[in-house]
């Protein structure tokens, strides 16, 4: 991330010191090591899984001392517990920002930006990404529930509400179940996204290779959701 999308989140670790679940200390660091211990729990979870968190590791990849990380958490479990209230406080707030600004586009321009802004902001954050992704493909029903559900929730209903005002524009079919259309168009762009910011992925939904590329397939995914819904010209 950029120094600018970090000064972003100093309003969510404020509020994670007023919870007890980082300090003072922490909260008063330069933002680039604020940043590096971020990423460096993320990139340990992501790699070992939350229950394998190694803190002499974490310290290492943050390029600072065991006992500084005791200074800047509670315990070790609070090491985990910031990196997952961060990254779903920054995330449905990013979401909540765009989603009447994406609504408000016409339908194919809004679930462009749904689908490349996405991908855009995936790049930027990939150790945020990774560690998602862990979460969400390998089932630990403690991150389901505190950084999956919410996070794919306000996914769902951006796509929704951009659903919802299509239809109100007359640009989609009045009689389409919105909630089951969002749904399914959602889980199609999730399966597009993460195959290509999670490579293991791509090996299985064969989404890219060298003889399809990426914008290829997001153009033929973008056309087919807009055919299969749109207002049949008369």
């Amino acid at each position: 991330m950029s120094d600018a999308d970090w000064t972003n989140f100093q309003p969510y670790i404020s509020q994670l010191e007023q919870e007890g679940k980082v300090t003072r200390t922490f909260r008063r660091l330069d933002p680039d090591r604020q940043e590096a211990v971020f990423n460096a729990i993320l990139e340990e979870a992501a790699e070992k899984g939350p229950a394998s968190l190694n803190v002499k590791e974490i310290a290492r990849r943050a390029g600072v001392s065991v006992g500084s990380l005791y200074q800047y958490f509670p315990n070790r479990d609070g090491l985990l517990d910031f990196a997952v209230e961060l990254c779903t406080s920054s995330t449905i707030a990013i979401f909540q920002e765009y989603k009447p600004i994406m609504a408000a586009m016409p339908l194919k321009e809004a679930m462009s930006a749904y689908l490349l802004g996405g991908l855009e902001w995936g790049q930027m954050a990939m150790g945020l990404v990774r560690f998602f992704g862990r979460a969400a493909y390998q089932g630990d029903p403690d991150l389901a529930e505190r950084l999956v559900r919410p996070i794919a929730t306000v996914m769902r209903e951006t796509m929704q509400e951009i659903l919802i005002q299509a239809q109100k524009r007359g640009e989609i079919r009045r009689d389409l179940d919105i909630d089951a259309v969002a749904r399914v168009i959602n889980a199609l762009i999730i399966v597009f996204g993460d195959s290509q910011m999670l490579p293991y992925l791509n090996t299985y939904f064969q989404i890219s290779d060298g003889t399809v590329s990426s914008e290829q397939v997001s153009e033929a995914l973008l056309e087919f959701i807009q055919h299969g819904i749109a207002v049949e010209e008369k």
